[in-house]
This record gives structure tokens, sequence and C-alpha cells, in this order.
């Protein structure tokens, strides 16, 4: 088995299993051959309607999934994925309407990446998800409060006496973010930077639609007010909700 390092910083020894869902073969074959030489292991769908069967097979650590697919699009398997599982999803797609990028994130994917790529961008993309997604388990704290709701980060839930909250691992990065310097203003670059490593490669609307998707989630156990909004600036976890 070979191994990778995801950073400098956070040394892991562990070979990731990659799911691509691409009906283009000379794409997957040469997103294959580049992920293969960063040690991933990579699986490619065989029949794309029998994707989310493939997917519960598998049991993949991260899904890469493109937007036109055959059978069903990108979206379907999408939502049909988050309804058992929280892997983190990458989008593919050579459609530049802005409403893909949204409709994707609201359907709980963690990045979007416009076709044509660089490989570079793709790779980064990968490694700051996982980076992001599976360091959780080297924290020492598992388990944060906040508001009389428990937050625990290797479920991705929170709850309270009105409720549990499922979250994908972007909304939860988030949320523990902004927790950590509760009534103190976390500025979108911040934001931006801890979540994808390096803002050139996203859009400034991604962060708004995973905040505002988070916001909803909270809504439902009376938390959403709770996350604030500072025009210009970046958004705020307060202990009290402004009037």
């Amino acid at each position: 088995m070979q191994y990778i390092k995801l950073s400098a910083k956070r040394v892991t020894s562990v070979m990731f299993k990659i799911m691509i869902i691409e009906d283009d073969l000379t794409l997957f074959k040469e997103i294959e051959e580049r992920l293969s030489q960063w040690s991933y292991d990579t699986y490619g769908v065989r029949q794309f309607d029998q994707v989310l069967q493939e997917f519960t097979e598998v049991n993949p650590d991260l899904v890469i999934i493109d937007i036109q697919l055959p059978k069903f699009d990108g979206f379907h398997w999408c939502r049909m994925i988050r309804a058992h599982s929280n892997v983190p999803i990458v989008f593919l797609s050579s459609r530049d309407h802005p409403a893909d990028m949204v409709m994707s994130m609201q359907l709980g994917a963690d990045d979007f990446v416009q076709k044509p790529f660089h490989f570079d961008v793709l790779i980064a993309k990968i490694q700051a998800t996982l980076r992001r997604v599976y360091n959780y388990s080297n924290e020492p704290t598992q388990l944060k409060t906040w508001r009389g709701a428990a937050i625990e980060f290797v479920k991705n839930t929170i709850s309270n006496n009105q409720g549990t909250v499922e979250l994908t691992k972007n909304e939860i990065f988030i949320l523990k973010l902004l927790i950590e310097r509760k009534n103190s203003i976390v500025s979108r670059e911040q934001l931006i930077t801890s979540l994808w490593d390096n803002e050139q490669f996203v859009s400034d609307n991604t962060l708004t639609v995973n905040v505002n998707r988070l916001r909803k989630k909270l809504d439902s156990i009376g938390l959403g007010s709770f996350i604030e909004t500072k025009v210009g600036q970046g958004y705020m976890a307060v202990e009290e909700a402004s009037v």
C-alpha cells in the first residue's frame, strides 16, 4: 500500500478512495492517471443507472461527479448519495451558469470545478477537502456546546431540545470556525481560505451558499438567527440575536 502526506503541517498516512462519476472516458482516464500519481485509490462508475448501488459497494472517501451524465444527471445522484452519506462531493461541469454552482451547493456538494480545468487546481481542491473532512479525528475535542446545543464533530450533528440537525462537512466546519470566535467577526476571506486553502479558485458565491444553507438548517432548531451577516465584513456567531 502506498501512502500520501496531505500537508506539511498535518501528516496523514492513509490511502483515500475516490469514486469518479464521469462518462467522458478520455477525461476519466486522465483524472484517474493524475490521481494515481498522488497515490489515491480510484474507482470509475461502470453503470450509470446504478450509481447509488456502486457507491454503496465502493464506500469511497470522496466523490467526483459530473453534472451531465447518461440516464440521470449529477444533481440526481448527488441528492441520492446525500440521502445515505455525508461523504464529500466535488462537482465537475462544463456549464458556466451560476445556477449550476448554486444548485450543487444546495444539494450538499463540498466544491465545484469548472471545465476546462487545470489538474493542479483539481488536485488542490481534492486535497483541501480531504484535509478539512478527515482531520476531525485528530482534534482533542469532539464535542462542543453552543447556546445549549451539543455539536458532535464526528457525527456532523448539532442537537438541542428542539431536535437534531445533520450538517455537511463544509457546514459544520463553518460553524466550528464561527463559534470558536463567537462575538467576533470572521471575514469572508478567512472562511474561504480555511475551507478551500486557495481562495483564487473559489467563487465568492460558494461561501454565501454554504452559510445560507447552514443558517437555514439551524433555523429548524431555533439557532439560525445567531449566525449574523456583517455586510462587507463577514459573519459572526453571537450570544444574543440582534433585535
